[in-house]
């Protein structure tokens, strides 16, 4: 875990930690074989913006990697998407830097510049486009700005990651064989891409740090995909879950239960309604859905974060009106606490 967030801080920029603790994943049983896993995580982030990187390591198993070579289209999350507001200006750096660079500058169907960067583990990064910036730190990159996500069928997807998550307009809508994807495993095969966004900005506490997100949906049209985590732990190597940031965990829940997405794991049943989950430095309700092929979402309602450890220094969340931003200057607060290599 330390070596691959440095790696993190080094090239991504996520130097901003929020929360680090070795605990027992004990709610998360029906994804970790029925039994509690000790781990080791941090939940890391970058203050130019973007979402963050909870980095994440058993703590007494070996994480098992894929029995096949994933495919683009497979199902599940096959790439994070990392903002930049200069593409070639990130393709250089880590050109230079002799980072797994795979293939090189292509345009999207929306005609928009990207890449693909592999990470020592395999894990794979498109950087995308976004100008949104929350401050300006002299990096290359900001951090997470959605996923690349393989399904069976998009138009059942829809469901969950509109209907639910918000990204109602559809920025493309295209089926081919897809030049830019043609450096990826699999990238040459016939599929459908549909990039989803948010019509409307995003609110609540941290909306301005996250800014921007996109989910993009792929599906292959003359393959059978499979299931990226077949056979596989919740945990094991891999991008394990998406996860959001909410308010309002018994209306979220009330609405995924009308869809047909309840909840699989809710860290707050109702005999525990006045209760925070405990993660060490921070607190908080945490939830998780799947999406219609067993991909995973988490939904956190934080309650309590770090700003300055060392001075006791925490943010309360829990009274909070649920659109209200945390004002610029207490999130800025957060590089007190940065790590420094």
């Amino acid at each position: 875990m330390q070596e691959a967030w440095k790696w993190y801080r080094e090239h991504f920029g996520m130097d901003i930690r929020i929360f680090e603790d070795k605990t027992v994943a004990e709610l998360m049983l029906p994804y970790t074989g029925g039994e509690p896993r000790k781990r080791h995580a941090a939940l890391a982030l970058n203050l130019q913006g973007g979402g963050g990187f909870e980095i994440w390591q058993y703590s007494e198993r070996i994480p098992q990697a894929p029995a096949f070579d994933i495919k683009v289209g497979d199902l599940g999350i096959f790439a994070a998407k990392i903002k930049s507001h200069d593409v070639r200006k990130a393709y250089e750096k880590f050109k230079a830097e002799n980072l797994t660079i795979l293939g090189g500058l292509e345009k999207d169907p929306h005609g928009e510049e990207h890449f693909f960067v592999q990470d020592p583990y395999g894990n794979i990064f498109q950087i995308i486009k976004d100008t949104q910036l929350f401050r300006w730190e002299k990096k290359v990159t900001g951090a997470t700005a959605g996923a690349i996500i393989g399904v069976s069928d998009i138009d059942a997807s829809i469901k969950v990651y509109s209907d639910i998550l918000g990204y109602d307009k559809v920025v493309y809508d295209a089926e081919s064989n897809f030049k830019d994807l043609s450096m990826l495993n699999g990238g040459d095969a016939r599929m459908r891409r549909v990039l989803l966004k948010a019509s409307k900005d995003w609110e609540g506490s941290f909306s301005k740090l996250f800014g921007h997100s996109y989910i993009e949906l792929v599906q292959l049209k003359e393959e059978k995909p499979r299931k990226i985590y077949e056979d596989r732990f919740w945990g094991d190597l891999g991008f394990i879950h998406l996860c959001y940031d909410i308010r309002g965990m018994a209306a979220l829940k009330e609405k995924c239960d009308k869809l047909g997405f309840s909840f699989t794991v809710d860290s707050r049943p109702p005999e525990k309604a006045d209760e925070s989950f405990d993660m060490g430095e921070a607190a908080g309700h945490f939830s998780y859905i799947e999406d219609p092929d067993g991909t995973l979402i988490e939904f956190v309602e934080t309650h309590r974060i770090p700003i300055f450890k060392k001075l006791g220094l925490y943010l309360n969340l829990k009274k909070k009106r649920a659109n209200k931003n945390v004002p610029n200057w207490i999130i800025k607060a957060l590089r007190l606490g940065r790590i420094k290599d």
